[in-house]
């Protein structure tokens, strides 16, 4: 039987970090990390920043739909939820956007040593920010790249002149400070200026040490459960994943942890470990005939996530988009690649969007609003004026959402996709594991998505704001219709094809009660997660359905700890990769002091 000194029940984000870090601070130790999804290193599919959207093909084995429990609120839908399936996990496959939360976030977590005056030296150890020099709260030699990218796309540009013009909101150069919003911005990327690969923690915290043999990665390993003595925890047992290893022996093994057990294995991996190993609640243990070993009720309790909606819109013959990459044009991906691996540069070395905004309404927007969003605005938003309300943005290229079928055919044209999502809705969920009908073990998962009246307000808006803006600018031809809410026929808000772009000062479309009615329906149909699941083991107080203490120590046991989005105890007004990375580095720093390892020295 293996032994190890920590092992890691999961490979993502998070997990990279933690275990790249202490083994570049202490070679000897012996670390394993078990990772249910397959390699990453040096595959195309990963370290080329255009291919993420194909990760969503129906085929694939790098992430993992989770299927959520059908919702009224959702119009009946079951809502579909990706997460990483792979070492590296959401870093390896995600959108590649680099957005930070205000650093408020962080305080208002309320736990002690996670505050962001302690969290910010981590924030700019952890990236090399080659945007901007001498920025006082990013970093410059840390493992993590960031770019502008290898192609300044003109469409974004378009969105942040209109916005500016039209929507009167000032331009900053960096909305990352950890404090600005509300204005138009670039939008920047883990992409690494010079070589133009994804920047991401596998390859920057892990594979870079593959000259060390005691740390461990075995890929295609799904984690069952955390093997204890008394309430000690003392290894893991593991089966070959089914997806990674479909003609694979499924009987389980097991691999001892002399010092440590991290299960790092996201929202909803990480709360299934610890119930699958007897810790949660009592009502849901029993249902699966599991041994209770700690009951600890807010395991899986606390899902959040961010509200995104694509919409999109017809643009001119020309514009450069990313359309004719991501429907497989060998000619154009040659050329592109050609480049690329020339010097790093080309769409190769693009997500679609180099612009944002990270947007707080006005007084007149806020009446617009209506009265059900008022009494969060002035309990959450009103008075803490480095919070955005949500973030919009445009894709130069079509994006379908995860509720339309991969199999839906569009016309091989060219596309901007408008995209917004709010930051911090009020709607919460939940993932634990059940028995199906045959016995096996099923996830009954709730997503909460717009469970709470206030949470569906600014989408509607945002619709209505963002379909100003994309209508104004030079290269709009109109909306695809089948992308938007259904209007009935002759409303001054039906869609279709245009010529060409409005004039700026040309009036707002007019919304009837009846559009109105038609824009909640079509976002209670189409509104789909942003990939930023967390909260399900949540760094509380044990009382308040805290999972885990200040030092991701899991209450009721030893040796056992949780590091990964999870942990957060409240939602974030950002893409969460930062966030992730961030736990890992502060993880990371907290093991190193529980085993006596002096990380002061450590390269970066």
């Amino acid at each position: 039987m293996s032994e190890f000194d920590i092992i890691f029940a999961g490979g993502g984000t998070t997990a990279c970090v933690v275990a790249g870090r202490l083994a570049a601070c202490d070679p000897s130790l012996r670390i394993l990390i078990l990772e249910a999804g397959p390699h990453t290193l040096n595959i195309a599919a990963h370290v080329q920043p255009y291919q993420y959207p194909f990760h969503h093909a129906p085929t694939t084995t790098t992430i993992t739909f989770n299927i959520g429990n059908p919702s009224l609120s959702l119009n009946g839908r079951s809502p579909v939820v990706t997460c990483g399936h792979c070492v590296g996990g959401g870093s390896n496959v995600n959108v590649l956007a680099y957005t930070r939360a205000p650093a408020s976030d962080f305080d208002d977590w309320a736990v002690d040593g996670w505050e962001s005056n302690n969290l910010i030296p981590l924030m700019k150890k952890l990236e090399t920010y080659e945007v901007h020099p001498n920025r006082p709260t990013h970093g410059y030699d840390g493992p993590i790249k960031i770019s502008s990218g290898g192609y300044r796309l003109g469409i974004s540009q378009e969105f942040v002149d209109v916005g500016m013009a039209y929507h009167k909101r000032p331009y900053a150069d960096d909305t990352n400070d950890l404090e600005t919003c509300n204005t138009y911005s670039p939008w920047e990327k883990y992409i690494d200026g010079t070589t133009g690969r994804r920047s991401d923690a596998a390859h920057h915290y892990v594979y870079n040490q593959a000259h060390n043999p005691n740390l461990q990665i075995w890929a295609g390993k799904r984690v069952k459960r955390i093997i204890f003595e008394d309430k000690r925890a003392v290894g893991v047992e593991f089966t070959n994943d089914p997806l990674s290893c479909p003609d694979a022996d499924q009987s389980s093994s097991t691999v001892i942890a002399s010092k440590l057990v991290v299960v790092s294995a996201g929202a909803f991996g990480s709360p299934t470990i610890l119930e699958r190993s007897g810790i949660g609640a009592e009502a849901i243990l029993k249902r699966c005939g599991i041994e209770q070993l700690v009951n600890l009720p807010g395991v899986g309790e606390n899902y959040q996530d961010h509200n995104l909606t694509f919409i999109p819109y017809f643009v001119a013959d020309g514009v450069v988009t990313m359309d004719s990459l991501w429907r497989g044009e060998k000619s154009t991906i040659q050329e592109n690649l050609a480049q690329w691996e020339s010097n790093g540069k080309s769409l190769i070395a693009q997500n679609g969007s180099d612009s944002k905004i990270k947007w707080r309404p006005d007084e007149e927007e806020l009446k617009s609003m209506g009265p059900a969003f008022e009494p969060r605005w002035k309990e959450f938003f009103q008075d803490r004026p480095d919070k955005a309300v949500a973030v919009w943005s445009i894709f130069a290229g079509y994006i379908p959402p995860l509720s339309r079928s991969p199999a839906d055919v569009i016309p091989p044209r060219s596309y901007v996709t408008a995209c917004y999502f709010t930051l911090y809705p009020v709607s919460t969920g939940s993932v634990h594991i059940k028995l199906g009908p045959d016995g096996k073990e099923e996830l009954d998962f709730t997503t909460g998505f717009l469970d709470d009246p206030s949470d569906i307000v600014p989408l509607t808006f945002a619709y209505k704001k963002t379909r100003e803006i994309l209508r104004r600018i030079p290269s709009y031809r109109g909306e695809m219709s089948t992308g938007h809410p259904r209007f009935s026929e002759g409303s001054a808000a039906s869609c279709g094809e245009a010529s060409g772009p409005v004039d700026l000062d040309t009036p707002d479309i007019v919304y009837t009660t009846e559009d109105d009615e038609a824009i909640n329906d079509f976002h209670r149909d189409y509104v789909q997660t942003t990939w930023h699941s967390l909260g399900t083991c949540a760094m509380k107080a044990e009382a308040d359905q805290g999972v885990v203490d200040a030092r991701l120590n899991v209450y009721g046991v030893t040796n056992l700890k949780v590091a990964d989005l999870s942990i957060a105890p409240s939602n974030v007004g950002s893409n969460t990769y930062s966030t992730a990375l961030l736990i890992g580095e502060k993880a990371a720093m907290i093991i190193a002091e529980d085993l006596g390892i002096d990380c002061t020295a450590c390269p970066s």
